[in-house]
């Protein structure tokens, strides 16, 4: 009989960055080991996945009528339980392919605003692990990004992910304020899918809508001028069409999301004690996710608060990276589990 002792020892130890749009695994010993999109595809007829992650996000919007390519996460929390649980159990078994008999230990980050019945549907999810430590993403986030939670000083966290944007006060190793808007990359690029239609009759697909907001989208006004070709269908004359837009466009068709979030953050400030906020004007704000990528939206909230604003060094790894460490820190771990 196998002893816990030596269960421990061959066991791996895995992070999970379970988001919106895109899953990370982080394996305690090699590091990044999964980094794929939250997506599956399955047979219509059947059920059965017919894909996982890359191969499934391949097919997103080209399936032929008999397969469908899902998104089973829905604002940072699970939408469908039962296809979660399958994509889940794909990427540990990725992360864990030499050795499939062993169940890990898991770390997964979750949004602040999470109900019991979320946070008890991703425990479920992860019916193959041994234990499962569940940790709020703007926690995992601002340890990622290098910021000394457990100290007595007031942190800023600004996790801006696909489906949830979440805002945190962070002291002493324990949440002191936490918001979470459902407003964030995925809105960005609905967005901008609605501008092209209703604007120019041109509709696009979330890829397209994707690339738009990566290489022109901004938040505030840009020094030089950008523009980019768009193709997609005419909606009046029902053929392929091809329009050019400007950042300032998609930056007015981003307006109403990048408001949003500069609002949550204006809450959490003034939701701060003013112990609390002393440290915050000292130390700034910290923005993470791959939603803290969009183009001066650092100088819009600075511009907006007054206060220096900074973005991760590796905005898109902060939350799962932060998951890594605090499988070295398991002291740590208990004291931010919402288990």
């Amino acid at each position: 009989m196998t002893t816990p002792s030596i269960i421990r020892m061959i066991s791996p130890d895995l992070a999970i960055d379970l988001g919106t749009a895109n899953t990370l695994v982080f394996d305690r010993k090699k590091g990044i080991v999964v980094n794929e999109p939250s997506i599956v595809a399955l047979r219509k007829d059947s059920g059965d996945v017919e894909a996982v992650g890359s191969e499934a996000r391949e097919m997103l919007g080209r399936t032929p009528e008999k397969i469908t390519a899902i998104k089973p996460m829905k604002n940072g929390v699970i939408a469908d339980f039962e296809i979660t649980s399958h994509m889940l159990t794909h990427f540990i078994h990725k992360a864990n392919r030499h050795n499939r008999l062993v169940h890990p230990r898991i770390v997964i980050g979750v949004p602040s605003e999470i109900t019991p019945v979320e946070r008890r549907a991703v425990i479920e999810a992860c019916c193959k692990a041994r234990e499962v430590h569940l940790v709020q993403q703007p926690v995992m986030a601002a340890v990622g990004a290098g910021l000394p939670i457990a100290e007595p000083v007031g942190n800023l966290i600004v996790d801006i992910g696909g489906g949830t944007t979440d805002v945190a006060v962070i002291s002493l190793a324990g949440v002191v304020y936490s918001n979470s808007v459902r407003v964030a990359g995925n809105a960005m690029d609905e967005a901008i899918i609605e501008h092209l239609r209703s604007k120019h009759n041109l509709l696009i697909g979330e890829r397209t809508a994707e690339e738009i907001k990566v290489q022109i989208g901004s938040a505030f006004q840009l020094e030089n001028e950008m523009r980019m070709e768009v193709r997609g269908r005419d909606l009046i004359r029902g053929v392929p069409g091809a329009i050019t837009v400007t950042d300032a466009e998609i930056r007015q068709a981003l307006g109403a999301c990048v408001g949003s979030i500069v609002s949550a953050v204006k809450v959490a400030l003034e939701n701060t004690p003013p112990e609390l906020s002393a440290d915050i004007i000292d130390r700034g704000i910290v923005l993470t996710g791959g939603g803290a990528m969009l183009q001066n939206l650092d100088t819009r909230i600075h511009k907006e608060t007054g206060l220096p604003v900074m973005i991760a060094d590796d905005p898109l790894l902060s939350v799962v990276m932060g998951a890594g460490k605090m499988l070295d820190n398991f002291d740590l771990l208990r004291r931010v589990s919402m288990n």
